[in-house]
């Protein structure tokens, strides 16, 4: 959001410094939390997780998921510099790029073929991490090539300016993954035909969550620049128009999923059971969408006009109400999954009315003398 504010404002020797700031303070973040990850994952799982197998498992992925820690946020800076400055085509080719490493990674070290390994779950993740270096490589080659950026200087105070405003993305975005992990805990009593749905129905989810995220993460860098460059009364405006851009994008593969789901569901899984259990829960995921466009672009836009905290506290009271909502649901028997999975609708509309209520309150468009002092 301050790389989006600065080329709005088109101090572009201030973007640059910017980016090397964040990529810095990245780079060091990875190995803090790839470290962590390392000794305390198994300990933390333990606790969460019963059975033993799935113990097992959990710890096989996450041993090998961990590097991508190390190349995935190095690749957030990049990403950032590109989305700021309103250059994203390159990063559609390097999603591709990624996508299509991570699917080829993933059937040579899943099953096994040739020189590589039948790794199982863990080949999984290690087809994940392999992508994701890969994804960095190709944006590094691409940026000496393509892009001018001044000289890398560290620069404590800014770095110190970048933390006071990023601090709060970094602890949302950490707690976000909490009520996914705890999901699943959750359901975990419900046996493993159910779990496997599940997952099956994640997977699935994956797909519209990346066509969601995708059309809101533009509004922080849309919101910055506009108001970098003095048209903040255009940001609503903007901001119903991506979410118009999101429904017409993402409609009509609901409609397809829907068409084709038995196709789609035996994509992921060959048992016939689990593809009957996670037909109904895929439907109420699938509806969950319609309200998670809005939900995920006015939050968005909070985050874009720099009021990092009011996000983190959307986001602390989004998943608070979502937490106490999936508690009662374990408390009472005979609960179906199709059940559980509405804790996410309300998740949704919980931060969509948090979101709209703020913009609200705080009366937008703001002065230009308010916003421009955020950052």
């Amino acid at each position: 959001m301050v790389i989006a504010r600065r080329n709005g404002e088109g101090r572009q020797e201030e973007v640059g410094r910017v980016f090397w700031q964040g990529l810095y303070f990245l780079t060091a973040f990875s190995v803090v939390v790839f470290v962590l990850s390392r000794l305390f994952s198994p300990a933390i799982l333990r606790l969460a997780v019963s059975s033993d197998e799935v113990w097992q498992a959990t710890v096989e992925y996450i041993r090998w998921r961990d590097y991508s820690f190390l190349f995935a946020f190095p690749l957030l800076a990049i990403r950032a510099l590109f989305v700021g400055t309103t250059r994203t085509k390159i990063l559609t080719t390097n999603a591709i790029v990624m996508v299509v490493c991570n699917v080829v990674f993933n059937y040579l070290l899943i099953f096994g073929h040739g020189v590589f390994p039948r790794m199982g779950i863990g080949g999984a993740a290690l087809g994940s991490s392999l992508a994701g270096l890969i994804g960095l490589i190709f944006m590094v080659v691409y940026m000496r090539r393509r892009v001018e950026l001044p000289r890398p200087v560290f620069d404590l105070r800014l770095s110190l300016h970048l933390l006071g405003v990023s601090v709060w993305t970094m602890v949302r975005q950490f707690f976000a993954i909490v009520p996914w992990f705890l999901f699943f805990v959750a359901i975990e009593h419900l046996g493993e035909v159910q779990l496997a749905a599940a997952n099956v129905v994640r997977s699935i989810s994956m797909i519209f969550f990346v066509i969601v995220n995708s059309f809101a993460a533009t509004m922080i860098s849309l919101t910055g620049n506009l108001i970098g460059a003095g048209r903040a009364a255009e940001v609503m405006t903007t901001s119903r128009r991506v979410i118009t851009l999101n429904y017409a994008v993402g409609l009509p593969l609901i409609g397809l999923a829907l068409a084709l789901s038995g196709s789609l569901l035996r994509l992921f899984t060959g048992d016939a059971a689990v593809v009957e259990t996670a037909f109904v829960p895929m439907c109420v995921m699938l509806s969950t969408f319609l309200i998670s466009v809005p939900a995920y672009t006015w939050c968005n836009t909070v985050i874009g006009t720099g009021k990092t905290r009011a996000a983190f506290i959307i986001q602390m009271v989004t998943i608070a109400v979502y937490l106490v909502y999936l508690f009662a649901l374990t408390r009472l028997p005979d609960i179906p999954l199709a059940l559980y999975w509405t804790a996410e609708q309300l998740y949704v509309l919980v931060m969509l009315g948090l979101s709209i209520w703020w913009l609200r309150r705080n009366r937008w468009p703001w002065k230009s003398s308010n916003v421009n002092a955020t950052l």
